[in-house]
């Protein structure tokens, strides 16, 4: 039954594309005309083959913490290689500390997680901490392959998170709306309609998951309605605000959106033209 409800609502989605699209690229164009900073743009269903609108969507961007969610993936596809590996344990040592981890903040030295346990505070209160644990034990090179295997061709994790080295050497952590577009209608898709894509249908569900427990709802949530359920990641350093997200993931028509900023003074200006370019894409779909 839900696959004829999904079966239904793709042909109807076929059927208006041209206008939709139309209609919120000029849209999209307008939101953008007004930004003061630059803005990326990436909206589909599962419904089509071509994303329902994008506005310089193949641009690069500043990852900030969206990046995290391709670290999660590279876990479960590891996970899926060598079983066993989400339970692998990875112990933390204070020297690990930096700034932005408020759940291992307060842990003790020497105290062991496994990659489960660090997957979860990583997305859902942004642990940079977490998340650079999680780069060492995974590898950076791995994470980068499974990028390119999802597709994510101008997608690169270059350094750790606040790596101020590499930072100074302009070596940032870079991707497109796009390329993280693509990387939720993989997981989305898979969880959804119960096949696998990067990884099982049950590891995409488990994605989901965990970012619905996301709890910075500033961005694209904050745009929708509040019954509303959104599995999203943000993303903020200087100059740049991102958000990607799966909206209403259970439903009949989940959209992907993916918005990322740069060049940004004005953060509320970055809010509101995120609340926009949610708004107009979510009217058009619901």
């Amino acid at each position: 039954m839900k696959r004829a409800i999904f079966l239904t609502c793709a042909g109807a989605a076929l059927l208006r594309a041209p206008a939709l699209a139309r209609s919120l690229d000029a849209r999209f164009r307008e939101i953008a005309r007004d930004f003061p900073g630059r803005i990326g743009i990436y909206a589909r269903t599962l419904a089509n083959a071509a994303p329902l609108a994008a506005y310089e969507a193949s641009e690069r961007f500043p990852t900030a913490s969206i990046i995290k969610v391709l670290i999660m993936t590279t876990a479960y596809v590891l996970e899926e290689r060598h079983p066993g590996t989400l339970a692998q344990r990875i112990v933390f040592h204070r020297s690990d500390l930096i700034g932005g981890s408020d759940f291992l903040d307060s842990a003790g030295d020497g105290t062991p997680y496994t990659v489960r346990e660090l997957i979860v505070p990583m997305i859902t209160v942004s642990d940079n901490t977490a998340a650079n644990l999680l780069i060492a034990h995974l590898g950076r090179a791995q994470i980068n392959e499974v990028a390119a295997r999802a597709g994510m061709t101008r997608t690169r994790l270059a350094r750790r998170f606040m790596d101020f080295t590499a930072i100074a050497h302009h070596n940032d952590n870079v991707s497109t709306p796009a390329d993280m577009g693509r990387l939720l209608y993989l997981i989305e898709r898979g969880a959804h309609e119960g096949i696998g894509t990067i990884v099982s249908s049950v590891h995409c569900r488990a994605m989901v998951d965990v970012m619905l427990g996301q709890t910075d709802r500033d961005g694209i949530p904050a745009a929708l309605p509040p019954h509303m359920q959104v599995a999203n990641k943000t993303g903020e350093i200087d100059g740049t605000r991102n958000d990607i997200a799966v909206i209403d993931p259970f439903g009949d028509a989940p959209i992907v959106l993916a918005i990322m900023t740069k060049d940004v003074d004005n953060y509320s200006d970055a809010y509101g033209a995120i609340h926009a370019v949610t708004r107009s894409v979510y009217r058009a779909v619901a």
